[in-house]
């Protein structure tokens, strides 16, 4: 081991894991100590107003701008008894990260002196600089104003000195340039449809509300590691580096004795995100080696995107302060797990009822049902849209692979499920229905079987499975905004409701009866919808040919993929839920190209001055020690014994020699594909040829350096290796 990197190890191991200072009180009493709830709320406000306030929050109420000056004075005094000194709008741009800009509460008192001042209105709007986002062409450099906006259905929180005020971002023309804001509507769509339907069942139900539970994968490397590797540095994930001889094949590390320096940073974590009112529940070592996973309580799905945000950056933080950093790349290293970010999403009613939780009656069942099978038709007929709302360029490292689901969107349901479905689409309303180790039942009302929480085994291939009482949908990235995928599978859920709707009332009209109505329509959408329903090994070759036949969205080109956004479908779908509308989504499509294009071009350039100014001199100097120590050989024995001495070495040297030559070459093409591309005037062909032309020369650079670092003497190479990087000491 070079000294360099013995000493780089050496002070990253030798960090001691930081004391955590426990807090004397259960969780469930400092859970959300820094978080504007309603306890607070009801502490702070006067009685009316925070009546206002509930109603704002439980039910969507419009919120009254005559009460915000009293809000922000009982949320400034809550905030400045917590030693709060700043403000900020907390908001969502389409950078997948957060953005914030502080203000004091300092104001002139009018007599040479200074007071804190906190107002309704500095609470409610600001004016972010809306040309330097992602804005997709919306918003100039010369047009610069945007609005960031209030949610009150996020309470607001306090992170060290701030009040954190989450906001949704627009642009002056009302256009949206973040995710909040289309995500709200979306919930508000798929509210507003299933309510009507669900109406049929229970009419005393007056809001639906969609649910999130997301599963957060990470890896953690050593900081001092993780700055002596420039690619991770700058892009999240290792662009070179040889397979550790161990690294998950004896799948140890699964659930196994977290790591005591870990489980420090884990506690930590805990404390603080519980502190800011983040449920988490779960925390547990992942498949790979340094992989682990944090896992929250289900929150309603706004709550939950935010919150989920707000840990990301908090793992961060907390990292650094236990001489870690935190990878949410999806792929930070080749041959072994990637991480994903599931999100276990359902819906629920006011009165306490989860819809995609099985019945205990004929009635309830056929609830069930039609909610499950409107579900499959939102994501069948948008399967392609559900694709690109998950699709980037990191998350393409990860899809497809041994632990990720496939770039084909199906749903795996059980056996009981799909049997109960197959016997409704083949039967008759008067027709008895059985399940395997259930009798028979001859209902009331059309016959639809009583059905238990499925007990069939899991399906790890389906990006979008049906476990029990929810949708898994496991093909989001660990480093996404759950906001994406989010918008997409509310909004087409929303569609197929109001679709689903519109029928049986029209049916219901004509004189059938509502539940044979309902039957009739959930039977021709079971037929329709079937094509998204697979129960087999999603990584076959076989199923890819499968889910061509079926109509199923077989793209694999991550720009190409995006399009989905602007298909004639997704976009009347959108604007008919009243979501995003064409301008809005072309802008998003341009950010998504250019960041797609951003980012190989980032890898390219980072793996090329990795390549010509570390990897190449490296071996070259090795070469020469092999060459210097090939002639002292030849000048010591007689030839005879010296060429069989130097056979190694000669080899060595020849295989030295080819891998810097087509280093040296592929970078120069990888350099020069770059220069072609960067031409292109269109965002999306310039991604495409990044994607088609880059992108494969990357693979390539690395897959000969790769080779050099199994040759190369490992004193001299530089760069931590896979075996130092992977195994937490």
């Amino acid at each position: 081991m070079s000294s360099l990197r013995f000493k780089v190890v050496g002070e990253a191991f030798r960090k001691k894991a930081l004391e955590v200072e426990t807090p004397a009180d259960r969780p469930s009493v400092y859970f959300a100590k820094y978080v504007f709830n309603k306890q607070k709320m009801f502490k702070y406000l006067p009685a009316k107003v925070y009546a206002k306030m509930c109603d704002v929050i439980d039910n969507g109420a419009p919120l009254d701008r005559s009460v915000a000056d009293e809000v922000a004075a009982g949320m400034k005094k809550w905030a400045m008894d917590l030693g709060v000194t700043h403000y900020t709008h907390w908001f969502q741009p389409l950078t997948e990260g957060t953005a914030e800009k502080h203000d004091g509460f300092v104001e002139h008192d009018g007599k040479g002196g200074m007071m804190e001042e906190f107002e309704g209105k500095l609470l409610v709007q600001q004016e972010p600089d809306a040309s330097s986002f992602p804005n997709g062409g919306i918003r100039s450099t010369f047009e610069a104003r945007g609005y960031s906006a209030w949610d009150p259905a996020s309470p607001v929180f306090v992170v060290g000195d701030t009040l954190m005020i989450p906001t949704v971002f627009i642009s002056y023309t009302g256009e949206a340039l973040d995710y909040k804001a289309p995500l709200k509507k979306a919930l508000r769509a798929v509210d507003k449809a299933t309510t009507a339907v669900v109406k049929y069942f229970n009419p005393e139900v007056k809001k639906v509300q969609a649910n999130l539970g997301w599963e957060q994968e990470y890896f953690l490397v050593d900081e001092g590691l993780y700055s002596a590797r420039p690619d991770l540095l700058m892009t999240g994930r290792t662009l070179l580096g040889r397979e550790s001889a161990k690294n998950q094949q004896m799948e140890d590390h699964y659930f196994g004795a977290i790591p005591s320096r870990v489980a420090a940073f884990m506690r930590d974590l805990e404390i603080q995100a519980l502190e800011l009112g983040i449920p988490c529940k779960t925390r547990h070592n992942e498949v790979a080696p340094n992989q682990f996973e944090l896992a929250p309580i289900f929150e309603e799905c706004n709550l939950a995107v935010d919150h989920n945000m707000l840990i990301m950056s908090l793992m961060r933080k907390v990292a650094r302060k236990h001489g870690f950093r935190v990878l949410l790349h999806e792929k930070p290293f080749a041959g072994i797990n990637g991480s994903g970010k599931h999100n276990n999403w359902s819906l629920s009613t006011d009165t306490g009822i989860v819809l995609h939780a099985p019945g205990k009656d004929s009635e309830s069942t056929l609830r069930f049902i039609t909610i499950v099978v409107e579900t499959l038709m939102g994501v069948y007929r948008h399967n392609g849209l559900l694709k690109a709302s998950i699709m980037s360029a990191t998350n393409a490292h990860r899809l497809g692979a041994n632990e990720a689901p496939p770039a084909i969107i199906s749903s795996f349901l059980g056996k009981q499920l799909t049997d109960a479905l197959n016997q409704i689409e083949t039967s008759k309303n008067d027709q008895l229905i059985t399940l395997a180790g259930k009798k028979g039942l001859k209902l009331d009302v059309p016959s639809i079987p009583e059905l238990l929480i499925d007990n069939t085994d899991r399906n790890r291939t389906s990006p979008f499975a049906f476990t029990g009482n929810r949708f898994e949908f496991r093909a989001v990235g660990s480093e996404a905004n759950c906001a994406s995928a989010m918008i997409a599978l509310n909004t087409a859920v929303a569609e197929a409701m109001a679709s689903f709707k519109e029928r049986v009332d029209a049916l219901i009209a004509n004189g059938t009866p509502k539940f044979a109505a309902i039957l009739e329509v959930v039977r021709e959408d079971i037929k329709t919808c079937k094509p998204i329903r697979f129960d087999g090994n999603g990584y076959s070759d076989e199923w890819v040919a499968e889910a061509e036949k079926r109509g199923l969205d077989v793209e694999k080109s991550c720009p190409v993929i995006f399009d989905r956004y602007l298909d004639k479908a997704s976009i009347n779908m959108f604007e008919k839920m009243n979501v995003m509308n064409a301008k809005e989504l072309k802008a998003r499509n341009e950010i998504k190209w250019d960041t797609y294009t951003k980012k190989i071009q980032i890898e390219s350039r980072i793996l090329g001055d990795l390549a010509l100014n570390q990897i190449l001199p490296v071996a070259t100097k090795y070469q020469s020690t092999l060459v210097d120590n090939v002639t002292k050989v030849a000048s010591v024995f007689p030839a005879e014994k010296a060429k069989k001495l130097n056979a190694y070495n000669l080899s060595l040297i020849e295989q030295i020699a080819d891998h810097t030559a087509s280093i040296n070459e592929k970078v120069e093409k990888m350099i020069d594909e770059r220069k072609k591309a960067n031409k292109i005037d269109s965002e999306r062909e310039r991604a495409i040829a990044y994607h088609d032309h880059v992108a494969p020369m990357i693979e390539e650079v690395r897959r000969h350096i790769d080779k050099l670092e199994l040759i190369v003497d490992d004193q001299m190479w530089i760069l931590p290796k896979y075996r130092e990087l992977l195994f937490l000491r």
